[in-house]
């Protein structure tokens, strides 16, 4: 073993020591890690929708239009419990808090109206009194939730055993709740909590805690409890783990074992959110009774009662990255646990995926300093292989969590580092050589040569791009007043300021063509969202140009502005290299290209400073995009619809350019039924002064009627 090779063991082993302590110490970044791709198993494999008892009686949209806005006056509630009870619901299970009054009550109405006689209050009803007598005897379970005030606990209807060791510091901690109604906590035949993931960071719900613990006393949550009470059982059995306190291992209810996280969490398995689970709340209230299907559908169920109304902000994302209503994952708790398809993960993963890191580390030390990098990287690549199928099998037919990630990544870091090394210590000749011959080639030359087979022959391949060409308008005018070296002067003035935002939006400039630019993105190397960051350079080009106007950059005095026209067209053009054996540039060509050009063009057909195609706005969610019409295209038989870019995601999101967009809307259907609208014309023209270069848009867009016609009608 040469000195080197020993260098190279030594620090290969302290480099897989340090990776095997940051996995024991588990940093934020590792857990999201092992998180997400946890998430990806689920979505590979969620768990299938199966008809169970289960229900959600759904405060959705219609019922709040049918019924009235939210919250609803508790005598309705009351109505509600009264026809699940009916139907037969083996429980109802409120996802809601009842902690106020009812405001809404006749009682509290004229409570404070001056001159009403006290007796007469007395008469009066009180919904709360009504709601809490609805649920007296029947098997109601009341939602209630964490405060960050006060000491209230709510009382626990059911008894708690365990075994083991001592369990109360296990569960994430309650220190105080919202205080429900007296009458209406006093009556109700359970209580649970509703928090899904309390002081979790992440947004995505994964486990849901089945108990919260104020050192002393156990708090169920809202889906146990409404499966306690479905069963008529009256006791928690927990499992603690032997030996060690404050560690959970399953808990009992009923007739169903659970297993849970040493917190007291279960892992949610979750399913694709499916119509099958809602009945809507209306339906349920139907005046003239609800109709045999949704009988059947709650009849021996346990119902949830909650809402999927978006403005009420009870959505939840899923490790599915489904946005569904919270109480959903209260019912599909209830189906996880019926079904008996659980996840878990042992105990003992941590030590196995530590472990791994630190045999499988080694070993491809030792391999990378003496046999090959390239030995090392198969083996390396089989252990990964191995490691990914090994917790996959797991997961599918176990519903078992280990992490490959970690081990991996690990793997990949340790095999990096050997091989610098070697590269590094041992190949210094060959590196002496490169450095010689990278006096007489460029860098960047060099690196293609060396890394890239067939590097300078011609041709290119075919890939989408993202195609921008940017001109500037009345370019002969300005030119014909001003001297050829002044010309250059502006050239350069105006092309330099705009193209930096090409650059600083990972776009490739292709050439300067006179005063016009053509630029592209995802090529050479692929650009996430290239759409986006070439409209974000528009952009910039566009508040560049209002900034040199406003300074007189260019010299003609402010009365002469500077206007510009931007085309941008995405999709699969060949770009490579392109010219002679001798001389040659790295290009772009094709239809793709043509079509930015001609839309480019267009902007003065428009009078709108930048235009996308519709291929390019379809990947431009949430931008404050306007329909600009179907124009002929010079080369094109069909018409291309274009849309005029107004400005980024958070001007599409703004209240002022939604009520544009929906003026604009309007007038375009005009337009296309060539029925005249000077009225939403004129208000569109009001509000379009509020937005850069619109206004003379709106002020020609009737002339350009033909543009908005359908194309199958025209001639």
């Amino acid at each position: 073993m040469t000195r080197a090779q020993q260098v190279g063991v030594i620090i290969g082993l302290a480099i897989v020591a340090a990776l095997t302590m940051l996995r024991a110490s588990d940093p934020p970044l590792l857990r999201l890690g092992r998180n997400l791709t946890f998430d990806e198993y689920q979505r590979i494999k969620p768990r299938s929708y199966e008809n169970m008892p289960v229900r959600i009686v759904d405060i959705d949209e219609a019922s709040l239009r049918e019924l009235g806005q939210w919250p609803w006056p508790r005598n309705r509630i009351a109505a509600l419990v009264d026809r699940l009870s009916e139907m037969g619901a083996s429980a109802i299970a409120f996802d809601v808090l009842f902690a106020e009054p009812d405001r809404l009550s006749p009682r509290n109405v004229v409570r404070d109206v001056a001159g009403i006689d006290p007796s007469l209050l007395r008469q009066l009803p009180d919904n709360d009194e009504i709601f809490a007598q609805a649920i007296t005897d029947r098997p109601v379970v009341l939602g209630f939730g964490i405060s960050n005030e006060g000491s209230y606990r709510p009382p626990v209807k059911a008894g708690f055993a365990f075994t083991g060791e001592s369990p109360f510091g296990a569960p994430p901690r309650l220190d105080a709740a919202t205080p429900l109604r007296p009458q209406l906590e006093a009556n109700a035949a359970g209580l649970g909590h509703i928090s899904l993931n309390p002081g979790a960071t992440s947004t995505v719900v994964r486990a849901v805690p089945l108990f919260l613990s104020d050192g002393e006393q156990f708090f169920p949550n809202l889906a146990l409890e409404a499966l306690r009470v479905a069963q008529g059982a009256s006791t928690y059995v927990l499992a603690a783990a032997p030996e060690v306190a404050d560690t959970l291992t399953d808990a009992k209810i009923g007739d169903f074992v659970v297993p849970v996280t040493a917190a007291g969490e279960l892992w949610l398995y979750v399913s694709p959110d499916r119509a099958e689970r809602y009945v809507s709340a209306r339906h349920v209230l139907a005046p003239g009774g609800a109709s045999p299907e949704v009988v059947a559908a709650i009849e021996g169920s346990i119902v949830f009662v909650g809402t999927s109304a978006a403005g009420l902000q009870d959505i939840r994302t899923t490790a599915l990255g489904q946005n569904v209503p919270g109480v959903s994952l209260h019912a599909q708790t209830v189906e996880q646990i019926l079904s008996g398809h659980f996840l878990s993960r042992p105990d003992w993963a941590d030590g196995l995926e530590i472990l791994t890191i630190a045999v499988a580390g080694t070993l491809l030390v030792l391999l990378t300093t003496f046999v090959s990098p390239a030995v090392a990287l198969v083996c390396g690549l089989l252990i990964t292989a191995a490691g990914l199928v090994a917790s996959w099998l797991a997961f599918l037919y176990g519903g078992l969590l280990f992490d490959p990630l970690a081990p991996i990544v690990s793997g990949s870091i340790t095999h990096f580092a050997a091989t610098a090394f070697r590269f590094l210590v041992t190949d210094r000749e060959r590196r002496a050589v490169r450095r010689a011959f990278g006096q007489y080639l460029s860098p960047s030359l060099l690196y293609r040569i060396e890394h890239t087979r067939d590097a300078l022959r011609l041709g290119g391949d075919d890939r989408e791009l993202t195609v921008m060409f940017v001109d500037v308008r009345n370019f002969t005018e300005i030119s014909e007043r001003l001297a050829p070296t002044a010309v250059v002067g502006f050239l350069n003035t105006l092309l330099d300021a705009l193209s930096r935002h090409v650059i600083a939006n990972e776009g490739t400039l292709d050439k300067f063509i006179g005063d016009s630019i053509m630029a592209f993105w995802n090529a050479p190397v692929d650009v996430a969202d290239h759409p986006g960051k070439a409209v974000r350079a528009a952009l910039a080009m566009r508040e560049t140009m209002a900034r040199l106007n406003a300074e007189d950059a260019f010299g003609f005095g402010k009365e002469h502005s500077v206007a510009i026209g931007v085309g941008i067209h995405t999709g699969i053009a060949c770009v490579g290299n392109m010219g002679a054996e001798a001389h040659f540039n790295y290009s772009a060509v094709g239809d793709t290209v043509n079509v930015a050009a001609r839309i480019e063009a267009s902007c003065k057909d428009v009078h709108f400073d930048i235009l996308v195609s519709e291929e390019t706005a379809k990947v431009l969610p949430g931008h404050a995009l306007l329909e600009a019409g179907m124009l002929a295209l010079k080369g094109k038989s069909t018409r291309t619809r274009l849309f005029a870019v107004v400005g980024d995601e958070k001007l599409g999101a703004s209240a002022e350019f939604a009520e544009l967009r929906c003026l604009h809307l309007k007038l375009v259907d005009a337009l296309r039924s060539r029925v005249p609208n000077r009225k939403i014309l004129n208000a569109a023209k009001l509000k379009a002064a509020k937005f850069p270069g619109l206004t003379e848009f709106y002020r020609r867009i009737s002339r350009r009627a033909d543009h908005f016609a359908d194309p199958g009608k025209s001639g």
